[in-house]
């Protein structure tokens, strides 16, 4: 197996395709193979790389508590290490959290950057409008820390599938290969959000990226991604923001090509 060592963690990787470097980071609960109904046809046009973030799946699982930043520090010594960077980035998710907090920081490794709904819930967590929807996603969302605290990962992952990303009754309707993904990784979930930065990003930072950005957010996720999005297009010079209609958290697996469209279309013009 591909594994690179990295920023003092082991990580597994896997590259496809030529033409410009295109890194994609994916979320929680999951690993690089939820990028495989979108790889093929990136991997067509760009050099494609994906790989497991540290603790999930095949890469290594540091003992200890770990924080955001660790992973985009992760994500500058990868891309430097494969000779990828400047690159474009994708990320889904908390992908979209690290390589957000990333371009803040060393916005020299990128050519672009596109992210769909980072949950960066603490940059609106002062509008009072959406406060009864972040209050009520927080106590659904220690119920599920609870489960996890406890050994309960099925219980924790249920829930969190039902009543966090998706909705009643999904949990049972994902194939059994990806219900074995989600639990393989639910240790690092529940690390990743003891992180205190976690749903938090410098705005002031990406106020100083000159590259361009696409942002884009799906129409049957829940509001406060929406309003993420509209605050992350404030600070970013360079936003673009896109709606994809139908879609909703996971847009490279539920709607693979319009989501191929939608970045390709966004990379051509970059």
């Amino acid at each position: 197996m591909p594994v690179i060592r990295v920023n003092g963690v082991g990580l597994y990787y896997e590259l496809a395709g030529d033409g410009e470097p295109l890194v994609l980071v994916h979320g929680s609960w999951s690993d690089h193979g939820t990028w495989a109904a979108v790889l093929p046809a990136l991997a067509e046009r760009y050099r494609v790389l994906v790989y497991d973030r540290r603790g999930h799946s095949r890469s290594e699982r540091p003992a200890g508590q770990g924080t955001r930043t660790e992973d985009e520090q992760d994500l500058a010594a990868l891309t430097e290490a494969l000779d990828l960077a400047p690159t474009h980035v994708a990320g889904s998710s908390f992908g979209g959290s690290t390589a957000l907090g990333l371009v803040a920081r060393r916005p020299e490794l990128f050519r672009s950057i596109a992210v769909h709904e980072p949950p960066l819930m603490g940059i609106v967590g002062e509008d009072p409008e959406l406060e009864p929807l972040v209050r009520a996603m927080g106590e659904r969302l220690e119920s599920v820390f609870a489960h996890l605290r406890a050994g309960e990962d099925l219980a924790g992952a249920r829930q969190f599938v039902e009543e966090v990303a998706f909705g009643p009754g999904v949990w049972d309707q994902l194939p059994e290969e990806l219900r074995e993904t989600v639990l393989t990784n639910a240790p690092t979930f529940l690390d990743e959000q003891a992180d205190p930065g976690w749903p938090f990003v410098d705005l002031a930072g990406l106020s100083g990226y000159p590259g361009p950005a696409l942002l884009t957010t799906g129409t049957e996720s829940p509001p406060w991604f929406a309003a993420i999005i509209s605050r992350l297009a404030e600070a970013l010079p360079r936003a673009e923001v896109r709606t994809l209609e139908g879609a909703g958290h996971v847009p490279h697996v539920s709607h693979p090509e319009e989501f191929v469209r939608t970045l390709t279309g966004f990379l051509d013009a970059a």
